[in-house]
């Protein structure tokens, strides 16, 4: 049931499992990813697992914005495809020109109606607000609701935090201070990363040693639910699928009762960023 002919339009940083994808209209533009033997597109042709192999050899596979080509292609599919109204839903313009990028192609369709989101967010923010979109698109919820209220309030109301093995690749990709990497190697902490208000990455927690991390993530997810009884769950993972399960039961047991558990495996983009060993929980309120 889709009425409106609405369409998503995603990059690949929105971390949706083929899975998730399936059946459902979304269309992904991948980031592009330069590695010492030519460029790749993320998800298509490179994965996370590959950037950790590249990373454990030395290497430091460096990120850029989708193709502009591509991103009008992949319009002119939607449109072609007999869908009539685009939400578009970037990571967050703290991290990437991907978001201007594709609002700028957006706004020259005259044969789509698009409402292009500053998500302030990346991942599984992004994966949880496409997902839940869909469900209400299903529901029967209107073009007009979604892109004026249903949107706007998913995206203020999903809290994504993941941890970090190791802070050297956001050091070496200028996404943290020198001092804060070192003091993390020196101390074996574990940060946890938040999206500030501004959509840029934020350091919300810290713990000694991996046994933590998994109490922390449950802990500040927790914090943000409170006594809402309307809630979807997600987790997500970068080089970790075991820990991601071990995580996953956890979340569940600690916060029984969710509409959704949704899974993520870290993209390609933000693995560069994030190296091997990330873990990721995220709520999203729904009342």
């Amino acid at each position: 049931m889709n009425p409106d002919k609405i369409a998503f339009l995603v990059d690949s940083c929105a971390d949706l499992e083929f899975e998730y994808r399936k059946g459902k209209p979304i269309y992904v533009v991948p980031l592009r990813i330069s590695c010492d033997d030519g460029d790749y597109s993320d998800g298509e042709n490179i994965n996370n697992d590959d950037i950790y192999r590249r990373q454990a050899a030395g290497q430091l596979p460096r990120t850029s914005l989708p193709d502009m080509l591509r991103v009008a292609e992949t319009l002119e599919q939607i449109r072609e495809d007999g869908y009539e109204k685009v939400i578009a839903l970037p990571l967050s313009s703290g991290l990437s020109g991907t978001h201007n990028m594709i609002r700028l192609q957006c706004e020259e369709r005259k044969d789509l109606e698009t409402a292009v989101f500053e998500t302030l967010s990346g991942s599984l923010g992004i994966g949880m607000v496409v997902l839940q979109l869909w469900e209400d698109i299903q529901g029967g919820m209107d073009w007009k609701t979604l892109v004026e209220e249903r949107a706007p309030f998913l995206l203020e109301n999903t809290y994504p935090y993941f941890s970090v093995d190791t802070l050297e690749y956001l050091q070496k990709g200028g996404r943290i201070g020198k001092i804060t990497a070192m003091a993390g190697t020196l101390l074996s902490i574990k940060p946890l990363i938040g999206f500030a208000e501004n959509g840029e990455l934020v350091n919300v927690a810290k713990v000694r040693g991996r046994k933590q991390v998994q109490g922390k993530l449950i802990e500040l997810v927790k914090e943000h639910l409170g006594e809402h009884k309307r809630f979807n769950l997600a987790v997500a993972n970068g080089g970790d699928p075991e820990g991601m399960e071990e995580l996953k039961e956890q979340l569940l047991a600690a916060l029984p009762g969710s509409q959704n558990i949704w899974s993520a495996r870290m993209d390609a983009t933000l693995a560069t960023y994030v190296g091997k060993g990330m873990l990721g929980a995220a709520v999203q309120i729904l009342d």
